[in-house]
């Protein structure tokens, strides 16, 4: 991810329904808001270049709300912060499932399959 050749470092992700938590260590040379507003822009970009579709629902381009939270955490919270956002679907009491697209695996051919070239007649 180019953010990472930045210095970003990511850790857990969690989708709560309608938002989502995750754990990002943002270098010093940027401040929260310009991390911020670097983050929503490149992901907005890359939803709308990945799903088409998305453009019809956010005609503007506003796919992220204007609200936003950010919390440090100490050392000694670190492992309960990154617990909490692996957490979410039970937390926030939904069901999050992963709808990507999987590919079939190939087919084996059929010794008796007539449809394919090998075992045309000219």
């Amino acid at each position: 991810m180019e953010f990472e050749s930045l210095g970003f470092e990511f850790g857990e992700l969690g989708f709560a329904g309608n938002h989502v938590h995750f754990d990002v260590n943002v270098p010093k040379r940027y401040s929260v808001e310009v991390a911020e507003s670097m983050l929503k822009s490149r992901s907005a970009k890359r939803m709308f270049e990945k799903h088409p579709g998305f453009r019809k629902r956010y005609p503007r381009g506003g796919f992220w709300s204007g609200y936003e939270h950010h919390q440090s955490v100490g050392l000694k919270n670190f492992e309960e912060s990154r617990a909490y956002i692996r957490d979410q679907a039970r937390h926030h009491n939904i069901k999050v499932f992963d709808d990507m697209q999987q590919r079939l695996p190939a087919f084996t051919r059929l010794s008796g399959d007539t449809a394919s070239p090998s075992s045309a007649r000219a």
